[in-house]
């Protein structure tokens, strides 16, 4: 079993900057791949990136460019630094981390609303 733990969403202006994190624990040892995804109001949930245990990572591409993803494996802990925020970024974010074993887990969501 994996928990895991998000914070850093909130309220930003159009042009402003979040940074999320998410926190593992529990069989942390098997963790592999780690991600954020994001589901607005009558939106599919979609990926908004991902990174492999290696570092390499993924992005949807309305993100590119104004987003990263990073990872400290030491803390089996994710981060999204997200910069020049937009009003379509405006959602839930939620942290996944994939294991070695394919087992799939979920935060608990952190919304993130970017308006004037």
């Amino acid at each position: 079993q994996v928990q895991l733990v998000e914070s850093g969403g909130g309220l930003v202006q159009p042009g402003g900057s979040l940074r999320l994190s998410c926190a593992a624990s529990g069989s942390i040892f098997s963790i592999n791949a780690m991600g954020w995804y994001r589901q607005a109001p009558g939106k599919q949930r979609e990926l908004v990136a991902s990174i492999t245990r290696d570092g390499s990572t993924n992005y949807v591409d309305s993100v590119k460019g104004r987003f990263t993803i990073s990872r400290v494996n030491a803390r089996n802990t994710v981060f999204l630094q997200m910069n020049s925020l937009k009003p379509e970024d405006t959602a839930v974010y939620y942290c996944n981390v994939v294991l070695y074993s394919r087992a799939n887990y979920w935060g608990q969501g952190t919304q993130v609303t970017v308006s004037s």
